[in-house]
């Protein structure tokens, strides 16, 4: 499991890290000695897993989690540690997965990963995917745009997947919706590709739904009614033979 360290205490972070370092199913990635650099860190590696101390000095780990819930993955486990009991109910309130109190004890520590553990087997087998997308037995899908907000989409409402540079994250282009639905940071191409087979990659912002593939004309897609307007999907070099093969076998 991806996971990052926030503390604004050099010493605390390598005494965790020490501890850390024997468990194997963790791996520790990153650590921020503060809550701006902990949220860039956090948008950087979309981490599994975040050891947070409830004390930093530009916020508090209760502010922090706050500004969070827009960036970590829905699968991802923050565990508060601290040597403040009295923040407890706070950072339960606010979404964390476990409180861990300093100087920490190995055996609280375990457990607590246990506890991880067990939580994303479960969001495993009850049909997740990066915890963001979930396809339901009537080929509808349950796309969760931020920890709280989501929408129900049919999978023949697809017109395409495109990825927003400047946002850094993945958007569904669907019938009937002016705007594309903003998804997860943590949903990747291949997560979108792994729906359902009638999605192809195109080329590295594009993931489209071939079933409204009309034609490639001038090397960009043109696509059957609804999405017969969008003409700026080019196909790239290195996803041309793959879509063709795919588009002879319909």
């Amino acid at each position: 499991m991806k996971t990052i360290i926030i503390d604004d205490s050099t010493s605390a972070i390598e005494a965790l890290a020490d501890k850390l370092a024997k468990h194997e199913d963790i791996q520790l990635v990153g650590t921020a000695n503060n809550g701006r650099i902990g949220l860039n860190l956090a948008k950087e590696v979309n981490p599994d897993v975040v050891f947070l101390d409830i004390e930093l000095p530009d916020m508090s780990g209760v502010e922090f989690l706050e500004q969070m819930d827009n960036i970590l993955p829905e699968q991802c486990h923050v565990v508060m540690y601290t040597g403040h009991p009295q923040y407890m109910l706070p950072a339960f309130r606010k979404n964390a997965f476990d409180y861990l109190l300093k100087p920490i004890d190995d055996n609280e520590l375990e457990q607590i990963i246990h506890r991880i553990q067990s939580a994303r087997q479960r969001q495993a087998e009850h049909g997740f995917s990066d915890g963001i997308i979930r396809q339901k037995s009537d080929n509808k899908l349950l796309f969760y745009t931020n920890s709280v907000d989501f929408r129900l989409v049919h999978i023949r409402d697809i017109g395409l997947f495109q990825y927003n540079h400047e946002i850094r994250v993945w958007e569904v282009v669907i019938a009937g919706r002016k705007t594309p639905i903003r998804l997860k940071r943590s949903v990747n191409n291949e997560t979108l590709l792994s729906i359902d087979d009638r999605f192809i990659q195109v080329s590295q912002r594009y993931v489209i739904n071939i079933n409204y593939l009309l034609e490639v004309n001038d090397n960009k897609c043109q696509f059957y009614p609804p999405f017969d307007k969008i003409d700026y999907v080019k196909v790239g070099r290195l996803f041309r033979k793959k879509l063709i093969e795919r588009f002879c076998s319909l």
